[in-house]
């Protein structure tokens, strides 16, 4: 089955977006040491149900809203699936 493994919310400010987070959920978000301004955001234990995600900036995102990755077993399949009921890809 094909499972939501990944999510990304777009911000402009990202490090007041973090906090946010922090207070209301209670989110351990830390900024990436990588070579672009992300933020790596675990919204609990790896033994209990649920998924982690990312914070980028907007101006560095094409994705207006925001972004969810699914995992599948293969893409074309997927497509295939999406394009034949009408879905566009």
């Amino acid at each position: 089955m094909s499972r939501v493994v990944h999510f990304e919310i777009p911000a402009d400010n990202p490090d007041r977006v973090a906090e946010f987070y922090k207070k209301v959920l209670g989110w351990a978000i830390q900024k990436w040491e990588g070579p672009v301004d992300y933020w790596l955001i675990s919204t609990g234990k790896n033994s209990e149900p649920g998924i982690d995600g990312g914070i980028a900036r907007k101006k560095d995102r094409p994705a207006s809203g925001v972004l969810v990755t699914a995992q599948v077993d293969s893409v074309d399949e997927c497509l295939k699936k999406i394009t034949q009921p009408g879905g566009a890809s």
